[in-house]
């Protein structure tokens, strides 16, 4: 093994231990479901920030948002721009507001226990079909996080994508198995702090090493490819639609279960308004650097790597090349590699726990009414998160599986499906059972019709328009919540009572 090679190697060991230890110390503390679940709701401002924005980005963050902007140009900052405003509008709009509901609703531990005791549901439809909606998204985004850590591991160490698979796969379930949600935000801290330094320290490098960016670009692209034009893609002027549904993914955050359970999890209202600023700020910080590594990585890397279909991997190969060959400090260089690890765990882990408390607590125990004790409820837990990233890991074994792709499939589904719901939940009081049954089955219904159904020549509706799945479900699932309600009774006094004295508080 090289000297680069011993060096990554270190750090990646010395990092991976790291993680498991958490697991480990954090294990101790879990006694009940709402520990393992929701860690007691005792998280402070920092943690609950890193950890929501940690959990947010995954390795979407430092390989598919850069990889589409080395390959395609500064067209595509139009997600980013998308996602910070919607990251704002959510902690600004649903944080606080979701968690005096959740607690009023009967002390709710999951985003499917909150809809059924927010609309008191007797009937369990509300539960089985939001469950639902959260098995098979979220198999596909820890999915998407899977394929990111075999890249990763493929990459640095040239091991076989299968064996990297199972690397990456096995330390995020031991740590997620031991520690339950406490391992999940301490280490989403952890690593919420490494993917900044990283984010920030690379390209920086890279714009000193190469000198004259611009001129540097130029060379790489041809002077007249439009590459730092932000309404250009791929040299083609970008359309309307595709800003639209560029824009679109900022709707999908108010429906993320992993990222608002932190709303739900802050130990009081004052530090939420903390974690409020911190987070935004991580945002803004994490998003600009994203850019700007797929704009500097067309300056200082030699080869194409969209001629092989590796543009992906354009942040690990500007790590590479600047501490091994620029540098030559490959321990420092393994610490940034671990900052890409760090945004593919610190999104796995949280996946893989929100998929077990809704298969745990709301399938098992809500809906078959089943009732074990504390400790057989961790254990079937720990079951549950083995069984889905079992399934997960085979939907990821495909090597040449997009990290993008699987990541819009899945942040589609989950914001078309739970976004609007949550959203009327907190500011229209008209909204019935009825109505949000309706919001959220039409909402995933539209994302997979879009997405999936090859039913206009062979083609997907969203591959005739353009138009990103998430705008157009989100919009249907809005109008069924509006016009379901709408055609069928009121709430009851008491959930208008309840409705009121939480709008009153806030």
């Amino acid at each position: 093994m090289s000297s680069s090679m011993t060096g990554f190697f270190i750090a990646f060991v010395l990092y991976l231990g790291v993680m498991i230890l958490v697991g480990v110390k954090d294990m101790k503390h879990q006694n009940t479901t709402d520990d393992y679940f929701l860690g007691g709701r005792s998280l402070n401002a920092w943690v609950a920030a890193f950890s929501a924005q940690a959990s947010d980005m995954s390795g979407w963050l430092l390989m598919g948002l850069p990889g589409a902007v080395y390959a395609l140009g500064t067209g595509q900052i139009w997600i980013a721009v998308g996602l910070f405003i919607g990251t704002v509008l959510n902690w600004l709009f649903v944080a606080t507001r979701l968690r005096r509901y959740t607690i009023r609703a009967n002390n709710s531990i999951t985003l499917p226990r909150y809809f059924e005791n927010r609309f008191h549901d007797g009937t369990r439809v509300l539960l089985l079909v939001s469950s639902v909606a959260i098995l098979i998204f979220f198999l596909v985004y820890t999915a998407s996080a899977f394929a990111s850590s075999g890249k990763l591991f493929t990459a640095v160490f040239g091991l076989d994508y299968h064996i990297a698979l199972t690397i990456g796969m096995a330390v995020i379930l031991i740590y997620t198995l031991l520690g339950g949600f406490d391992a999940v935000c301490d280490t989403d801290f952890i690593q919420g702090t490494i993917m900044v330094i990283a984010l920030v320290a690379v390209p920086l490098a890279g714009i000193m090493l190469t000198g004259d960016v611009g001129a540097s670009i130029a060379a790489s692209t041809g002077p007249d490819s439009h590459f730092l034009d932000p309404m250009y893609s791929g040299g083609e002027r970008i359309s309307a639609v595709s800003i639209i549904s560029q824009l679109a993914w900022g709707l999908g955050y108010c429906g993320m279960p992993h990222i608002i359970v932190r709303f739900m999890a802050v130990k009081s209202e004052q530090e939420l308004n903390k974690a409020k600023i911190i987070a935004i700020i991580w945002d803004i910080i994490s998003l600009v650097f994203a850019i700007l590594i797929g704009v500097v990585g067309r300056a200082c890397l030699a080869d194409d790597l969209t001629a092989t279909g590796d543009q992906e991997k354009v942040f690990i190969r500007m790590i590479i090349q600047i501490f091994t060959q620029d540098i030559r400090v490959p321990i420092i260089g393994g610490l940034f590699l671990c900052g890409i690890l760090a945004a593919i765990m610190s999104t796995a882990d949280s996946q893989l726990l929100i998929t077990a408390s809704s298969v745990t607590e709301d399938i098992y125990i809500g809906f078959f009414r089943k009732k074990p004790d504390d400790r057989s409820a961790i254990r079937i837990s720990r079951v549950t998160v083995l069984c889905v990233a079992v399934a997960a890991y085979f939907i990821a074994w495909n090597p040449d599986s997009s990290i993008m792709g699987l990541v819009s499939d899945a942040w589609a589904g989950l914001g078309a499906s739970f976004g609007p719901t949550v959203l009327m939940s907190l500011y229209w009081k008209r909204t019935n059972r009825q109505g949000a049954v309706a919001g959220i089955a039409s909402g995933a219904a539209t994302v997979i019709f879009w997405d999936y159904i090859r039913c206009f020549g062979g083609k997907t509706a969203g591959e005739v328009t353009g138009l990103y799945s998430l705008a157009v479900g989100f919009a249907v699932s809005l109008l069924f919540i509006f016009a379901v309600s709408l055609a069928t009774p009121a709430p009851d006094q008491e959930m208008q009572k309840e409705f009121e004295e939480v709008n009153t508080a806030a």
